[in-house]
């Protein structure tokens, strides 16, 4: 399996072995569009791994805070407590670049960035650009994936569209 992120068409899929789609998800990448330096709040591209899974076992809008659940659930409430907070929920897949130079290392280190596909609040919309850089995925979809990937999984943020649609 590995996971294909296009930044053009705001999409993640899942792929198996055999180049077969198994699942395709809405996303929401970078506001501030695809880059790699640190403080750029931008979404990193090329070949990554998943370093981490974490959150196993917590519940759908569970709240993390430095990659540790609070023991908060997510709540519209909640939300108005906090407001600005840029919430990451569910389950984190932390990423790790594989490129020297590109992604990894250095000022373009993604994992030194922190740099995730989480899960996050029901309302915020997908399919556009959104996020301080990490990948944003609906919780439900984000469990999905949590459950059928393995730590060490390739992960392609892909500046083109791999079916021509445009790219970044």
């Amino acid at each position: 399996m590995r996971i294909e992120i296009s930044l053009p068409e705001q999409v993640l899929r899942l792929i198996n072995d055999a180049d077969q789609i198994v699942c395709e998800h809405d996303i929401s990448t970078s506001a501030n569009g695809a880059g790699e330096l640190s403080g750029s709040f931008c979404t990193p591209r090329g070949r990554h791994i998943v370093r981490a899974k974490i959150g196993d076992g917590q519940p759908l809008n569970a709240v993390f805070v430095r990659r540790r659940p609070t023991g908060e659930i997510y709540t519209p409430e909640l939300a108005l407590q906090y407001p600005g907070r840029d919430w990451i929920l569910t389950r984190i897949l932390w990423l790790s670049g594989c490129e020297v130079g590109a992604n990894r290392l250095g000022e373009v280190d993604t994992m030194r960035r922190y740099i995730y596909i989480h899960g996050t609040p029901d309302e915020v919309q997908l399919g556009v650009p959104g996020s301080h850089g990490c990948v944003r995925m609906r919780n439900a979809d984000l469990c999905e994936l949590f459950n059928r990937i393995e730590t060490g999984t390739t992960v392609d943020i892909l500046a083109e569209a791999p079916f021509g649609k445009g790219s970044i």
